[in-house]
């Protein structure tokens, strides 16, 4: 069947069952939107820059399991698109951002609105294209779905000029799985499979042997759908659990042996169980610095066991002494066949009295307590909500008193902490999990990144509660500089200029003020009652900081003493 190259393009996203995708049209782009039109089963989403179309589609990924589809133009179209593109890739989140170009007569000739997208995007994708004949083009974009959500997730960009957009192929529909494609238990080709079994048998001995076990659950266990076996796993060892940040909801956060995050910002129950235990198995994470901190001294007596889809990240950090490369839940499944039960809680039963020791805490005052509105709003919502954040204080307060309870209802930038993410991610994983009610979680500087997307939430009546805890300050530097750098505030306090529910109202969106933790309970009602977007502004102090805290160079269990 003859098509134009972008309604081969569309044709390719129908086999791939793609129902929506985020966007913004341009010049180098029109013959895509031009298809796009008579397509009425895509449903485009169009938002106020393309970062925030990136984030959008990161988070209806993050949210869904699914591919994440972003459309933009050339040149600046597509640079816009380079923070989002490179947190997705960061979390292993599966997008494929499809760019205009220039036609492939004009490429290099500093054509208006020409970058070399190809080469820009190449260190910060899983993989890229540029498609130069049409011929190749749906096969590029069958490749390009395969890429992005098989083995560890990630982005993949496909740049079109519009001359190959608008030349004739020979379209041939394929019909296609796109089920969940790890079905592999080991990672195929990288490592000697019966070596591979012989590490399952050591882990499992090692396992059946420990006495003091912990286990870290990352990323990899959301992606692979591995909480069952986690929860099985965590049964069977009575071991304490910790979540990484892309771990949030892993576990449930309201389970017993549950003791939250660990590392840089970890409870000191939490550091310190980790400290004892003679057996640290690391599920699908990928030791980040901030988990670690000074690796040396990280875990000192334990075996450390690691489980991870990914051969790049075994011993990259952290040296393993059992490492697997596999998908995680494929790997849980073989361990648990021979994982005994045990019948000994002592270990589990210690950790539980430090908790009771060394609870987090806070202090209070005159202001909104962040830490108090987010224990309020886990007891209101009972968990049942998708949290997005932002980055900074406002993120680390939700990891830590937000109890989150299900996978993929936790949705943050971890690996390059992006100010501005949130919000976009919350209008993707609304609009890819109608009828969950999604909370995103904002400092007053993160939500001035991107507060421009406010349009996007009031043009679809996306429902989401915008919470903006506005401290006039960019919070997690000044606190910094309050701690290391002698109260010297070079340019992070904010002058709260910004009347947010003022600038809600502009938007058309309903807008609450919260004073004092006693208006807590009654406004956060108030906005959770109304079934369109709202946004609710917390008035936080200034020195109001994210404790505990341990300090790069030092081990998790030196913590600093913060009034």
């Amino acid at each position: 069947m003859k098509k134009t190259g972008a309604q081969a393009l569309m044709a390719c996203l129908k086999e791939q069952n793609v129902d929506v995708v985020f966007g913004y049209p341009g010049g180098q782009a029109l013959p895509l939107y031009d298809a796009l039109y008579h397509e009425s089963s895509i449903r485009h989403i169009l938002t106020a820059h393309e970062e925030g179309a990136t984030h959008a589609a990161d988070g209806y990924a993050r949210a869904t399991g699914k591919v994440g589809v972003v459309f933009t133009t050339s040149g600046p179209g597509a640079t816009n698109a380079i923070t989002g593109i490179a947190t997705a890739q960061m979390d292993s989140s599966p997008m494929v951002v499809i760019t205009g170009q220039v036609p492939c007569n004009m490429i290099g000739r500093d054509t208006f609105q020409e970058v070399d997208v190809y080469g820009i995007t190449a260190p910060i994708t899983k993989h890229n294209y540029i498609v130069k004949d049409v011929e190749k083009l749906p096969q590029v974009i069958r490749e390009a779905f395969s890429i992005a959500r098989t083995g560890r997730p990630g982005v993949v960009v496909v740049d079109i000029p519009t001359d190959v957009q608008n030349a004739p192929v020979d379209y041939q529909e394929e019909k296609i799985d796109i089920s969940y494609q790890n079905s592999d238990l080991f990672h195929p080709g990288l490592y000697d499979q019966e070596a591979q079994q012989q590490a399952i048998e050591e882990a499992i001995e090692a396992l059946n042997a420990c006495e003091k076990p912990f286990l870290l659950a990352g990323g990899g266990v959301n992606i692979s759908g591995g909480e069952k076996e986690l929860m099985e796993l965590a049964d069977k060892l009575h071991a304490p659990v910790a979540c990484t940040l892309m771990g949030l909801g892993a576990f449930p956060g309201d389970h017993p042996s549950y003791v939250g995050i660990v590392g840089m910002h970890g409870s000191k129950y939490a550091n310190q169980a980790v400290q004892q235990s003679d057996l640290f198995f690391a599920i699908g994470a990928r030791f980040s610095d901030r988990v670690t901190r000074e690796v040396k001294t990280f875990a000192p007596k334990a075996k450390i066991l690691h489980i991870d889809i990914d051969l790049a990240e075994l011993n990259k950090n952290v040296r393993a002494d059992i490492a697997i490369c596999g998908d995680v839940k494929n790997t849980l499944q073989a361990i648990l066949k021979g994982v005994k039960k045990k019948k000994d809680t002592a270990w589990l039963d210690f950790v539980h009295d430090m908790q009771k020791k060394y609870p987090l805490k806070y202090p209070s005052h005159d202001h909104v307590n962040p830490q108090y509105v987010l224990q309020e709003l886990d007891k209101l919502t009972g968990g049942d909500v998708i949290i997005t954040t932002e980055v900074g204080q406002n993120q680390m307060w939700a990891a830590q008193y937000f109890r989150v309870k299900r996978a993929r209802s936790f949705i943050s930038s971890g690996g390059l902490g992006t100010m501005g993410f949130g919000l976009g991610a919350s209008i993707g994983a609304s609009i890819g999990r109608p009828g969950t009610r999604v909370i995103n979680v904002a400092g007053d500087g993160c939500f001035m990144m991107n507060a421009n997307e406010l349009a996007t939430v009031s043009r679809y009546q996306v429902p989401i509660v915008q919470l903006v805890f506005n401290n006039c300050a960019l919070g997690m530097v000044r606190q910094w500089q309050n701690l290391f750098f002698d109260q010297r505030f070079s340019h992070t306090t904010l002058g709260g200029e910004v009347d947010f529910i003022k600038l809600a109202d502009a938007y058309g969106i309903p807008g609450y003020r919260i004073d004092t933790n006693d208006e807590v309970d009654e406004i956060l009602a108030k906005a959770l009652a109304i079934e369109g977007p709202v946004v609710v502004e917390c008035r936080v102090h200034p020195d109001e900081m994210v404790t505990p805290m341990v300090m790069l160079g030092k081990g998790i269990d030196v913590q600093l003493k913060v009034d």
